[in-house]
């Protein structure tokens, strides 16, 4: 297995990051495998999604109904409603795989690679891309 971490900054906003031009860059010319992802962070997610069509948007907007930000949790340090960070890899796992077929990533068309992060408190997120030849 071949593995490194990357860093990216997401900023203080609640974000959807699309990783999936990295990912494929990390795969290419690998042959056929499986790309692992995952986020060592107990506030941030990766999802295969849309993007750019609105549906990045509308995973946040979704979030941000399931876990508002405000007053009501008991993980209560940080900014206002930060213990939602802390529920939200519940629903937005911090892994994904992906399979590889000829170095290429086998997603659908529509499909796109994404760090998602509530954690308006932390702007830097370190995701490892693992490739698992076949």
């Amino acid at each position: 297995m071949d593995s490194e971490t990357r860093t990216y900054r997401t900023g203080g906003s609640d974000t959807v990051l699309d990783l999936t031009g990295d990912c494929r860059g990390f795969v290419a010319g690998r042959g056929d495998g499986l790309l692992h992802l995952f986020v060592p962070h107990a506030t941030a997610g990766i999802a295969v999604i849309e993007t750019g069509a609105g549906s990045d948007d509308d995973l946040l907007a979704a979030l941000g109904d399931l876990l508002p930000a405000d007053d009501r949790w008991r993980h209560a340090h940080g900014s206002r409603g930060h213990g939602r960070s802390h529920v939200m890899p519940a629903l937005v796992p911090p892994y994904a795989t992906v399979p590889v077929l000829d170095g290429r990533l086998a997603l659908g068309t529509w499909q796109s690679i994404c760090l998602v992060d509530l954690n308006v408190d932390n702007h830097e997120r370190e995701v490892r891309l693992s490739f698992l030849a076949g």
